[in-house]
């Protein structure tokens, strides 16, 4: 396992991490599911255990992921581990209907930091993000005096914002101006190339970078074609129609084929890819069981320049237009 510096922290991590929100289980805001399925605690045990040892030290998780259940089992496994490094976020709740309600403000999240604490099993979150928070809810203050506060009194040892899917560039443009926080959270993978162009200006104001979604959920591991189907308590049974995945099935040969050139799997190329941007400090695909925790420490050589201008011209050309067909469904 390789480690890059997260932005300006003395975060030292590993480049591919445990992206925690599948093992959280299945949960609900009302009818609507935001969990990937059912899951199993003892083979979710197993997998952080495994990513330890195969020297993965990086983990990302929220409150909001199974409801707390995702920072419970990364407490039940790992506590204090002075080796281990804990992000999580905070900003989405449930209200009293069972609806998702977006709440920055300062009381809220010196509350929900204290029971993340509790549930994670430490006295310090490495890295504490505003889940989605935008310019608006910046503006008013109080999430910043919240974060401020939690990092002076030690609760917190770094924050930055885990920024939303298909417009990131106000969040961060405001976190530079103002010059506070210390990273950012983005979507990075070959269909959603939206952050590239940010990236450079992310890392000249020394900025750690975490890319998540490296797979598309899911569609870039190449397991899923036209008449793939998810369960009713999977968020993807929406977001990955048929239509969707009909498109994908078209638009993705190319990535096929590519990662049969590297004699790899797809998941591991779409992993490669974003480990290619040196402005990248780790990549967190979900990984639900062990057999997914050693496909995606998988070695693979760096892509080759002419073929990441491939994959980038592939982007602007057709998987541009999968991903604003993917954004009407969230």
């Amino acid at each position: 396992m390789n480690y890059r510096r997260f932005g300006n922290t003395a975060l030292r991590i590993s480049e591919i991490g445990f992206g925690a929100w599948a093992i959280g289980g299945p949960a609900y805001a009302g009818t609507i599911p935001i969990g990937w399925g059912k899951t199993d605690d003892p083979t979710s045990i197993k997998a952080l255990k495994t990513a330890f040892e195969q020297g993965i030290n990086f983990y990302d998780t929220a409150d909001f992921y199974g409801l707390g259940h995702s920072e419970e089992l990364i407490g039940q496994v790992f506590g204090n581990h002075p080796e281990v490094i804990i992000a999580t976020k905070a900003g989405h709740r449930l209200n009293e209907k069972g609806e998702i309600l977006f709440d920055y403000s300062y009381d809220y999240l010196i509350r929900a930091c204290s029971q993340s604490l509790k549930r994670l099993k430490r006295e310090s979150i490495d890295y504490y993000q505003l889940h989605t928070a935008r310019v608006a809810d910046l503006e008013k203050g109080d999430c910043i005096r919240a974060m401020q506060d939690l990092q002076k009194e030690g609760k917190i040892r770094y924050w930055g914002i885990s920024l939303n899917t298909y417009d990131p560039a106000p969040e961060i443009e405001f976190l530079i101006h103002h010059r506070i926080g210390n990273g950012f959270q983005v979507v990075l993978n070959i269909i959603n190339q939206r952050i590239v162009e940010l990236l450079p200006e992310i890392a000249n104001h020394h900025y750690g970078v975490i890319a998540r979604m490296p797979l598309q959920f899911g569609l870039l591991t190449g397991k899923f074609d036209r008449n793939s189907r998810f369960g009713a308590d999977d968020h993807r049974a929406t977001r990955l129609n048929p239509e969707i995945l009909e498109q994908a099935e078209e638009y993705l040969l190319p990535v096929w084929e590519m990662a049969k050139k590297y004699q790899t799997t797809s998941g591991a190329l779409a992993l490669r890819f974003d480990l290619s941007f040196r402005e990248v400090s780790t990549v967190i695909p979900g990984m639900r069981d062990e057999n997914q925790v050693m496909q995606n420490i998988a070695d693979l050589e760096k892509i080759r320049d002419h073929d990441m201008l491939f994959l980038k011209k592939l982007y602007h050309d057709k998987l541009s237009t999968l991903l604003s067909e993917m954004q009407k469904f969230g």
